[in-house]
């Protein structure tokens, strides 16, 4: 019940608080009506990129949080990674499931039937009465995918299936929107465009914040610098020059800090022992010295390593993308002079 009533609450959220972010591209007045048809785009866009990626951007984000003991630790105790794991799968497996169910349904649920007196107009009586297709209707399909390709892009580092499961989905997806179309809907009245339009520069933006968002959740969420840092400086085969021993070893140890159970907080409930063994001191994620707490040096490198690590990603990244973006264009060299021949050709028989 409680689950049905926090869904409840967020469909009437999302009805409520969208009402304002429509209106405003018409207060604006703009001077054409792709323009504000683009501002309609982007200021949805936003709007649903920050209630859908809110959690998962609070994890890698705000989750990180280093604690000062280990009553203040705020992710898994394996660390916030997992958190945006199961976080991304439920995202990837139910929400694309569901929202796919709802979006079938609805249609079907709300179609009337009813006969025609004359046979000749079955059809169009049956076209008719299938469900109204307004301007909403493609951009809603264009937005369900641009969001589909922002979480399986942004947090696939956190979430390496998203991409194998949205190809999955979107496999499925094709042929129900195909029934959708065909035998729910009313015929979608064709209009000239000349490329899908300002979801092209949304899609070059959500590159843009895929790259950046990769290297955070690879640099800050995940363990992958601390576990580096540690092979290369703190390990047996850094200290001891030990090469027939994982250099891993001793990782899990070197990453926990000491905190003594007397510096709890008065109202703290610890137990004063287990089996028998009197409780002097815990462990927690985190890299500090046991006498005031203050961070180590081995906490400096990890976060330099880190910095270096994001700066370095993201450049090479975006460098990549960039090259790949000009050798691969939008619109293939070929098809621009087959228009530009077909342009030509209608030239000259209006000059004939």
């Amino acid at each position: 019940m409680v689950l049905i009533g926090i869904a409840h609450a967020l469909v009437i959220y999302r009805a409520v608080a969208m009402a304002p972010w429509a209106l405003l591209p018409f207060l604006e007045k703009p001077r054409t009506f792709s323009q504000g048809e683009n501002n309609f785009t982007v200021k949805i866009f936003i709007f649903q990129f920050f209630t859908n990626f809110s959690s998962l951007i609070y994890i890698p984000g705000f989750g990180m949080d280093v604690p000062d003991s280990p009553q203040d630790s705020s992710c898994h105790p394996s660390g916030c990674i997992t958190d945006l794991f199961i976080q991304m799968a439920v995202i990837m497996l139910l929400k694309q499931t569901i929202s796919n169910i709802m979006e079938y349904l609805i249609p079907m649920m709300l179609g009337e039937e009813e006969e025609a007196e004359d046979p000749c107009k079955e059809q169009w009586l049956k076209n008719y009465e299938l469900n109204e297709v307004d301007v909403f209707s493609l951009f809603n399909e264009y937005l369900e995918i641009v969001i589909q390709y922002s979480f399986t892009t942004i947090f696939v580092a956190a979430f390496p299936l998203a991409p194998l499961l949205a190809l999955i989905n979107n496999v499925i997806e094709i042929h129900m929107d195909a029934i959708k179309m065909m035998r729910l809907r009313r015929r979608m009245v064709p209009r000239k465009a000349k490329d899908i339009g300002i979801w092209l520069q949304v899609l070059e933006a959500i590159g843009t914040l895929a790259v950046i968002g990769n290297g955070l959740v690879i640099a800050i969420t995940s363990d992958f610098i601390p576990v580096q840092v540690y092979k290369y400086m703190y390990s047996p085969c850094a200290k001891q020059n030990h090469t027939s021993m994982d250099c891993s070893t001793g990782y899990i140890n070197n990453s926990l800090s000491v905190f003594h159970i007397r510096d709890f907080e008065p109202h703290t409930k610890v137990l004063p022992e287990f089996n028998g063994v009197q409780i002097k001191e815990c462990r927690y994620r985190d890299y500090r010295n046991a006498d005031d707490y203050t961070y180590t040096i081995q906490f400096w490198h990890i976060f330099a390593a880190r910095l270096a690590f994001l700066i370095l990603f993201e450049h090479v990244a975006l460098c990549v993308k960039l090259i790949a973006a000009w050798y691969i264009p939008d619109v293939p060299q070929k098809v621009k002079n087959d228009i530009l021949d077909g342009k030509h050709d209608h030239l000259c028989k209006k000059l004939r």
